[in-house]
C-alpha cells in the first residue's frame, strides 16, 4: 500500500473500508447481467491458457 503523500488528507478505517467494498461489490453483482459480464473471445482464451498453466504448475509439484 502506498504511504500519504499529505498529512492533511481525510481517512477511513478498515472498518469503514471493507463495508465500502462489500456495498460496491453488492451493487456491481445485482446490476451486472449474465451478458455484460461475459469477456471477449480473445481474453476468455487467455484466461483458459492461464488456468491451464496453473493446473500443470500445481500437477508437477
Amino acid at each position: 500500500m502506498q504511504e500519504r503523500i499529505y498529512d492533511d488528507e481525510p481517512s477511513i478505517d478498515r472498518v469503514t473500508s471493507a463495508s465500502i467494498c462489500t456495498a460496491i461489490g453488492q451493487r456491481l453483482r445485482r446490476n451486472l447481467t449474465l451478458e455484460a459480464t461475459e469477456l471477449p473471445s480473445h481474453l476468455q482464451a487467455l484466461l483458459d491458457e492461464m488456468q491451464r498453466q496453473d493446473s500443470d504448475n500445481a500437477a508437477s509439484v
